[in-house]
This record gives structure tokens, sequence and C-alpha cells, in this order.
């Protein structure tokens, strides 16, 4: 069974993206080398501009749902903060982004930190993504609150490698 990135909420058009979907993207959306951008990650990805154009999200829509259904991982971020930066990683080395890799896609963001807000931190950049979903307010983010929530998380991942 083929892996599709689920796309829903307020946009004009609802997707289920498969790999070949990202890779039949324009390029001027596609990002070839994502070492380019984030020096020690590899893969393709196309930017959030590019899906943005494809789903059309509508005017109300001012947050990011992102979902990982995998390790039940949520982020709720405000679409503006990461609207020209953000990436959505769907291979490495030409191929399907494997689980190993945080497939089936992974969202990701250059540079986080410069988008100035609270609400954009590193684990904003969510793996296993299975869903986006844009809304109107906030909604579901299951991230860390804290410092000590925020070390036992990647003290799991760690375990878990």
């Amino acid at each position: 069974m083929e892996t599709a990135l689920k796309v829903n909420g307020l946009v004009q058009t609802e997707l289920n993206l498969s790999i070949e979907d990202f890779q039949n993207v324009t390029d001027a959306y596609q990002v070839v080398d994502i070492t380019t951008l984030m020096p020690g990650r590899e893969g393709q990805a196309i930017t959030l501009e590019g899906l943005l154009a494809l789903c059309q999200p509508s005017a109300e829509a001012q947050f990011l749902g992102l979902h990982g259904t995998l390790d039940d991982f949520h982020a709720s971020i405000p679409l503006a903060a990461v609207r020209e930066r953000g990436l959505i990683q769907y291979a490495k080395n030409g191929q399907a982004l494997d689980v190993k890799a945080g497939g089936p896609f992974r969202f990701l963001i250059p540079d986080h930190a410069a988008c100035n807000t609270d609400d954009i931190d590193e684990c904003a950049n969510v793996k296993f993504l299975d869903h986006i979903e844009f809304t109107a307010e906030r909604g579901f983010d299951n991230r860390p609150e804290d410092e000590d929530e925020h070390a036992a998380l990647h003290a799991h991942e760690n375990t878990e490698n």
C-alpha cells in the first residue's frame, strides 16, 4: 500500500499526496537537495508554498496542524510564520522517505529560530507526518511545554534509535 499525505481543513482542494505527486510538483517549488538549506540533512522536498499552490487554503486558514500518527505527535503552528520557509520532505536519495528517516513525510523549518515566534521551535519539525490540516484557530498540539518535557521527549527518542 502506498503512503499518502492527507491535506484538508480550510482548503479549496483536499489532497492525498503520494511520492509521485510530490515528484510532479513544478520545479519552482522543488528542493532537490535539502542540504543546501539544512546542512546535515539529506533528501528532496517541496516548499510549503508549493503545497499551498496545490490545496489553496482560504483566507481564514491561520494555523497549520501537523500530525504524525505513528508517534501520536501533533503541532499547531501559525501559517504566516512558516509560509516562506517550511518544507515537506518526501524522499531521500530519490526514494520514498522511510520510517527510519522520519517518513512517510517530514515537515521541516530551516532556521526555525528566525521565525521569531515562541510557537515555532525545534519540535515544529514534525517527523512521521501523514496529515496536514489548515485551521482558523490553534488546533491540537501536544509538543512539550517546558524544558523538562522537551528533554524527556528526546531522551525517549534516543532510547528507541
